[in-house]
């Protein structure tokens, strides 16, 4: 198994691709800059620390390990716009989203996406 910090570096990548992929797919017509401004709505550490809570309930017991893992493991780098907790979180998110596509996961890292960004959309829409 990698270190936490791999997956999760590794996780940022394939949810920030995800996201971008399901924003232009959703709006074929717009810009950079605007893709740009939506897609850091999902990605920023607030809403990826949502998300792991969303997720939490339908994780199996690997996939909480794994989680918590990410959640503890020591980084280097202080959160520049997030706060430290939710920091801690996203980093939990990334580090599953990196464990789940590096060991070919992906009918279960492709669900796992699409329940967060179909969650987030609606309640960006509902605001």
């Amino acid at each position: 198994m990698l270190n936490p910090l791999t997956y999760a570096y590794i996780g940022d990548a394939v949810y920030e691709q995800f996201i971008r992929t399901k924003i232009v797919e959703e709006n074929p017509n717009l810009t950079p800059h605007i893709y740009h401004l939506r897609s850091i709505r999902y990605v920023k550490a607030e809403n990826q620390a949502k998300a792991i809570k969303l997720i939490w309930d339908i994780l199996t017991e690997e996939e909480k390990s794994v989680a918590k893992r990410g959640r503890n493991a020591k980084s280097k780098t202080i959160p520049k716009n997030a706060d430290v907790l939710d920091y801690r979180f996203a980093t939990a998110f990334e580090c599953l989203i990196g464990y789940l596509y590096m060991n070919g996961k992906n009918e279960r890292l492709y669900y796992i996406l699409n329940i967060v960004y179909d969650t987030l959309t609606k309640e960006r829409r509902n605001q």
